[in-house]
């Protein structure tokens, strides 16, 4: 099996195109992959779907795409963080649009679309606007929505270690939405703290196989909402 570690933040993102729909990683700041946000940021990619949990606090994570015009929409779960002024602005500007999903659907809606499935049924919106235009159903007297898998072109999740397999493991809270971005995307693209020899990771640890990852950039320890930090010893 080929080596899938990138050399260059460049070679790691580079393929990423105009209009893309990218799944973004994190939970607020654990998990985000902050360094190629950044990337992707350098290339001035324009048209960009969003799909993360928040549009990014203060000038971290996905918040620096959204301040440089980026992204034209955001599917997420939590859009009004105190800390997203930029967003907030462009979205009342009619500059971006914006797909609210309840945090477990969106969760739900990717691992389906990692599955393989069709979609699923759930009782989370019944009623509200958040259901309009969708599929209700009723089952043994209760009414359900409709919810359609949510694919990405592209990945952009964080892990601890990997493999040149490309096998992962994450760090305690880091883990949130990254496994079941990595397999609802057709392109996953992974930054790790560190990279370990072959068969060094125990099988039984693995959390994403390497089927599932496409590239992998160390950028080693930085400080959370520093990634010019990186390299440097964790405090």
């Amino acid at each position: 099996m080929r080596n899938k570690k990138s050399e260059t933040l460049e070679d790691a993102v580079g393929r990423i195109h105009d209009g893309a729909t990218v799944l973004i990683g994190g939970f607020a700041d654990p998990g985000t992959p902050e360094i190629l946000v950044d990337g992707l940021r350098d290339l001035d990619r324009r048209d960009l779907t969003i799909v993360i949990n928040n549009p990014g606090m203060r000038d971290s994570g996905v918040a620096r795409l959204i301040e440089d015009g980026c992204v034209s929409k955001l599917i997420c779960s939590f859009q009004w963080p105190k800390e997203s002024e930029g967003f907030m602005e462009r979205h009342n500007a009619g500059q971006i649009e914006l797909e609210i999903v309840p945090q477990g659907t969106l969760a739900e809606r990717m691992r389906t679309a990692g599955a393989g499935l069709g979609g699923f049924l759930t009782p989370t919106a019944v009623g509200t606007t958040l259901s309009d235009g969708k599929e209700t159903l009723i089952v043994d007297g209760t009414e359900y929505v409709l919810e359609k898998p949510l694919r990405g072109d592209f990945a952009l999740i964080k892990a601890f270690r990997a493999d040149p397999r490309g096998n992962l493991i994450y760090r305690k809270t880091a883990r949130n939405f990254n496994p079941i971005m990595a397999m609802a995307s057709d392109c996953t693209i992974v930054e790790v703290q560190e990279d370990i020899a072959p068969n060094e990771l125990d099988p039984e640890v693995i959390v994403t196989p390497g089927v599932f990852v496409d590239s992998y950039y160390v950028t080693g320890w930085y400080e959370i909402g520093n990634p010019r930090s990186a390299g440097r010893p964790k405090h």
